[in-house]
């Protein structure tokens, strides 16, 4: 039975979600289809590669992951089909491929969609192409190969002898702010020494917490997350509103940035002692 996840920015209060699926269940009856969000934010692609690369790799061999991010602002009139960790990726060429596998996976075609111009006449399309590749032909049949995929890369933390400086990709809908540092770089870099993570200019964590109940109601906490990501939080309360943390833009990258009266943080510093 062919399994399905779908990733979209469209939201839920209308028909397209319901039509697409319709669409799908049409040309593939037995299909399965898991719904992973449809609130992607169209002008954050570190944040949807944050939740379709978390989200994708407990899935089994073979398993569909159709993106609909952003559809419209690609230019290159197709959409790419890859085969990456034994499972089928469909996306759309502006570099969300890359960003949720590390760089364009060997394995890939493109998919024209020029004279689509509406969203279910492209969602029809791959709609067809799902349903062929779940009847067993291959890619290199349904697509074409060796024409220019656009890549781009995720967010990398900056990294000095005694500290790093990561940036905010992901705040969740309890307000936790996510950052770009993993567990694995911060041990590499900590070298077993003291160490402060500062945010909002002067507010200091300097301790690793298990969970959130590690630290008395309405107090910050560091700790690293189920997708092994530092995670700023407060037991009980929303880290980000209250210290006016925000995702991380290219345009505004500075530690501290005024927007409309309110200063605004997108970065988190820790320093090693």
């Amino acid at each position: 039975m062919p399994l399905l996840t779908l990733t979209t920015d469209i939201g839920q209060q209308d028909f397209l979600v319901g039509a697409i699926k319709g669409q799908l269940y049409t040309a593939i009856p037995n299909l399965t289809i898991a719904d992973i969000t449809h609130y992607l934010p169209q002008d954050n692609f570190v944040h949807a590669a944050y939740i379709c690369n978390n989200a994708f790799k407990y899935y089994p061999n073979d398993t569909f992951h159709l993106i609909l991010l952003n559809v419209f602002d690609a230019k290159t009139g197709h959409f790419v089909l890859s085969k990456f960790n034994n499972q089928c990726i469909i996306c759309p060429d502006n570099g969300i491929i890359s960003m949720i596998t590390g760089s364009v996976p060997e394995q890939s075609v493109v998919l024209p969609i020029l004279h689509a111009r509406t969203l279910i006449e492209i969602t029809q399309i791959l709609t067809n192409t799902i349903a062929a590749l779940a009847n067993g032909k291959s890619m290199i049949e349904l697509g074409t190969q060796g024409l220019t995929i656009l890549e781009k890369s995720m967010m990398k933390p900056m990294i000095g002898n005694d500290w790093i400086e990561g940036q905010i990709l992901f705040i969740d809908n309890f307000e936790n702010a996510v950052i770009n540092i993993s567990k694995e770089e911060f041990e590499q870099e900590r070298k077993g020494r003291k160490f402060k993570i500062i945010f909002k200019r002067s507010e200091v964590v300097d301790k690793i917490s298990d969970n959130y109940a590690a630290v008395a109601e309405g107090e910050p906490l560091a700790w690293f997350n189920s997708a092994g990501y530092l995670e700023l939080s407060i037991n009980k309360g929303n880290v980000a509103g209250l210290f006016g943390l925000e995702n991380f833009k290219e345009k505004m990258h500075q530690q501290g940035t005024a927007v409309q009266n309110k200063w605004v943080y997108q970065t988190v510093r820790v320093f090693f002692e």
